[in-house]
């Protein structure tokens, strides 16, 4: 564990509007979060206010600013497995389990009844054979070319909004986020065992709308249409929406998950108090393993409280492997697929009861916890510092908040330190829902996300997606080939930033995308 020396600060303390928030959401039984952190003592408070106030600096780096992993930081040699080192200050233990962990990532699972029968039980309907088939490098997804085809890294997930009483009652206590298609199930398997048909094909399609920008530079956007075409069993129930879904990148999971709630709630405005036209609402979930209610703050629409509900949603969803939190041996299939449910599982009784017995789940969650932030690079160039003023001039900093210090005295399964604790990180995100406006929406409530609700995703390691993918796709679709595009596609609450870009001179575009690839 690295402590953060006396003469730094350390995280924000406390905003009015979280306690407008907190109560309101007291008052109504929700949930019960801390106002502030309670990890710390009021003068850590004080030094995290310190430390993690917003910079007018930018003339030179901050402190420890190339170091976005706190003491996990990568400061390997950057290359295409950049995004698949493990977290720096990982104890000799806790880089045995990183090892495994990365083994069983990228495993490849077998259709059952199969003679390596601790790798069998794939499907029967599923996305990919493995993690890391989606998660290239540990990196991010692309959508498939225009046309048909086998998606792999980008998934449609489907899902209706609440029709009855009892539905709308779900949703509002937190017991489901939305509602399957009664035959197709949460999410689209274009891939199958052998003997049981897949269930579609993605087809995606799109037109092209130019954009001019300040001194006459034109940039070409393309707007996506999707649909599924070779449906087996059946057509879609006609209220089921999709949401097309590219694989995010793996960085700095763990790191994520220990930033305390107090601090992520802390710039929640969702009555839009504070004036500023951000309003930042938290996504309350329910954690899958205890059932409470919980921050979420891990997928698109941060539907995930946890990094270990989110393996195990892919494992159970995108492969069809069953585990102790998602036991299901038959994954996605739905009563309306009885071809599929007859098809025999991967579940060895003398292993346990599920196709991904303990310890894999655990592990493989470890894994994702543990893949380090790779370091800063230019930071220090003028070029970059004068990038980075024009991403807070323009208002990108309102929500891709730069930096945060994570919870004090964590411990590992062993009662050491763990990797994650009270570090300062700089993962450029509030993790908070935000309108994206109508060009971004996928029409598809999750919970309390709308369909133009999407939390801001971290930037960390955004400037690295070119070597480690092999390609630039960004947004929730991947539509965007460029960070121009993908900033030019901002509308709703971020609208103002995206035109205060547009209206940058050209110079100061570039520059601002120089800070970007800097991260």
């Amino acid at each position: 564990m690295m402590h953060i020396p006396a003469n730094r600060a350390l995280l924000p303390a406390i905003a009015a509007g979280f306690l407008v928030f907190s109560i309101t959401l007291a008052v109504a039984g929700i949930l019960d979060f801390p106002a502030v952190r309670t990890d710390l003592s009021p003068e850590q408070l004080k030094r995290v206010s310190d430390v993690t106030r917003a910079t007018t600096n930018f003339s030179k780096a901050e402190p420890y600013e190339t170091m976005q992993g706190g003491a996990a930081t990568s400061i390997d040699p950057v290359n295409r497995d950049i995004f698949s080192r493990p977290s720096a200050n990982l104890s000799d233990e806790g880089g045995q389990d990183f090892h495994l962990g990365n083994a069983l990532f990228r495993k490849l699972w077998v259709s059952a009844p199969s003679s390596t029968q601790a790798s069998d039980g794939l499907g029967p309907l599923f996305n990919a054979r493995s993690c890391q088939s989606c998660h290239i490098r540990d990196g991010r997804g692309h959508p498939p070319e225009a046309g048909g085809a086998v998606a792999t890294s980008m998934v449609l997930r489907l899902a209706r909004t609440a029709v009855t009483a009892d539905e709308e009652q779900a949703v509002k206590d937190f017991h489901v986020l939305n509602f399957p298609d009664p035959t197709y199930g949460v999410q689209l398997q274009d891939l199958a065992v052998p003997g049981l048909a897949a269930e579609g094909k993605v087809t995606v399609g799109y037109s092209e709308e130019a954009v001019t920008l300040a001194g006459g530079e034109t940039v070409t956007l393309r707007r996506p249409s999707y649909g599924i075409s070779d449906l087996a069993y059946g057509p879609l129930d006609p209220a089921t929406t999709l949401s097309p879904r590219i694989a995010p990148p793996m960085i700095g999971l763990g790191l994520i998950e220990a930033i305390p709630d107090a601090d992520i709630l802390a710039n929640a405005d969702p009555d839009g108090k504070k004036g500023t036209g951000i309003r930042g609402r938290p996504a309350i979930v329910r954690d899958h393993r205890t059932g409470q209610i919980a921050l979420g703050r891990f997928g698109w629409k941060a539907q995930n409280a946890t990094v270990r509900d989110q393996v195990a949603d892919a494992f159970s969803v995108d492969i069809g492997i069953s585990t102790p939190d998602r036991p299901n041996a038959h994954g996605d299939c739905t009563p309306n697929e009885a071809h599929c449910l007859a098809m025999p599982t991967g579940v060895q009784k003398r292993l346990g009861d599920t196709e991904a017995p303990d310890p894999i789940l655990p592990l493989v969650t470890f894994y994702s916890e543990n893949l380090a932030v790779p370091a800063r690079r230019k930071a220090s160039l003028p070029a970059v510092l004068h990038g980075k003023e024009m991403f807070y001039r323009s208002g990108c900093a309102a929500c891709h908040t730069p930096k945060f210090v994570t919870r004090d005295g964590m411990k590992d399964k062993d009662g050491k330190d763990s990797p994650q604790a009270f570090q300062l990180i700089w993962p450029y995100s509030d993790f908070l829902l935000h309108d994206m406006g109508e060009g971004l929406s996928d029409g598809q409530q999750v919970g309390v996300a709308s369909g133009r609700d999407w939390r801001t995703p971290p930037l960390w390691g955004i400037g690295l997606t070119q070597t480690v993918s092999g390609q630039q796709a960004y947004l929730h679709d991947g539509r965007a080939r460029t960070l121009t595009e993908a900033i030019l596609w901002h509308g709703g609450e971020a609208e103002k930033a995206r035109n205060a870009f547009a209206d940058l001179s050209k110079d100061d575009r570039q520059a601002l995308i120089n800070f970007l690839e800097s991260l």
